[in-house]
């Protein structure tokens, strides 16, 4: 019943720490490239778009379907790095407990 009752506070406590995680990741932004810079997407490791930087050179007509590959290059840029920061903050939150991402809602 000892080893019942452990697991349960270990497992509150996880919860907590879960939490905690998932407010840091709203507020853990990372920034993806394209076009050598000229497109920038700014996003939160909880996949939030907070901002897109374009540059001035690419708002002409004749550019818009390389700004709009670009603005998906860069976003799909910034959404590898959201998924890269969020399993880092997993595993350091799981340590060596080997729950898969899926079972905790990341994945």
């Amino acid at each position: 019943m000892a080893d019942f009752l452990g697991m349960m506070k270990q497992a509150a406590q996880l919860q907590s720490k879960m939490q905690a995680m998932q407010e840091e990741l709203g507020n853990l932004e990372v920034e993806g490239i394209s076009g050598g810079g000229l497109v920038a997407v700014r996003m939160t490791a909880k996949m939030e778009v907070k901002g897109v930087k374009i540059d001035p050179s690419l708002m002409k007509a004749e550019e818009r379907e390389v700004l709009e590959d670009l603005l998906v290059t860069a976003h799909n840029d910034a959404r590898r790095k959201a998924e890269t920061a969020a399993m880092e903050k997993m595993q350091a939150l799981t340590g060596g407990l080997g729950l898969p991402p899926g079972l905790l809602g990341l994945g």
